[in-house]
């Protein structure tokens, strides 16, 4: 049966070409992207789904004075097009607990930082700031704390003495690109999933996808 996804965003969506690109290359197999919903009207990504044929919704939070009240409203949209998995794709909001809840173990974030450094905003100056020698990217699912969730795989980037921010959130871009797609291709094919608080695997991968990519290798009890 095919798998439904519906993807959040907030700006330009590369995140979200690169995930369609590995529905339809079948890198994330027997999916189907059934919508894409943002917080922000007319940005890039609306238009990345609409030229490819997938719904393009706008849940605007400025028309909410509460989060709770933008949350429900978010969650009626996601609804609708009952998904089996939520990915966040730079979609820039924190989430009530309640919402969160909704969802547990069925959505997933990507996050431009090895977890648990950096999280939050500002990770790429942060990192060049505190001197690290290795910065990277982290798909997690999503909890109720800020971007605590158990880490499904990580990409590292070495930092370069010439890195200035744009440099270095480049290259974390692109690890972004290649991990997201195959943790939720992991998470849909029910190879891992969420329980007691952890990412725990039916069939954990024996090696990861290249040198600088280490799989969580918690295994299901």
């Amino acid at each position: 049966m095919t798998k439904r996804l519906v993807i959040l965003v907030s700006g330009r969506g590369s995140n979200l070409q690169s995930i369609l690109a590995a529905c339809r290359s079948g890198q994330i197999p027997d999916t189907q992207v059934v919508a894409v919903v943002s917080n922000r009207p007319a940005v890039g990504a609306l238009e990345l789904a609409a030229l490819a044929g997938i719904p393009a919704l706008t849940v605007d939070h400025r028309d909410y004075g509460a989060r709770v009240d933008f949350d429900t409203a978010l969650q009626r949209q996601i609804d609708d097009y009952a998904p089996d998995v939520v990915a966040l794709a730079g979609f820039m909001r924190q989430l009530t607990p309640a919402f969160v809840q909704r969802y547990e173990g069925r959505m997933l974030n990507v996050h431009p930082s090895l977890l648990p450094a950096f999280p939050g905003l500002r990770t790429h100056a942060r990192a060049l700031e505190q001197g690290v020698l290795w910065h990277g990217a982290s798909v997690h699912f999503v909890t109720a704390a800020l971007d605590a969730g158990p880490a499904i795989i990580q990409a590292a980037v070495a930092v370069l003495p010439e890195d200035d921010e744009q440099s270095l959130a480049a290259r974390v871009l692109d690890a972004e690109h290649r991990i997201y797609p195959q943790a939720l291709a992991w998470l849909l094919s029910g190879r891992v999933a969420y329980a007691a608080g952890r990412a725990q695997w039916r069939d954990p991968p024996e090696t990861a996808m290249h040198e600088a990519i280490a799989p969580s290798l918690e295994s299901f009890s």
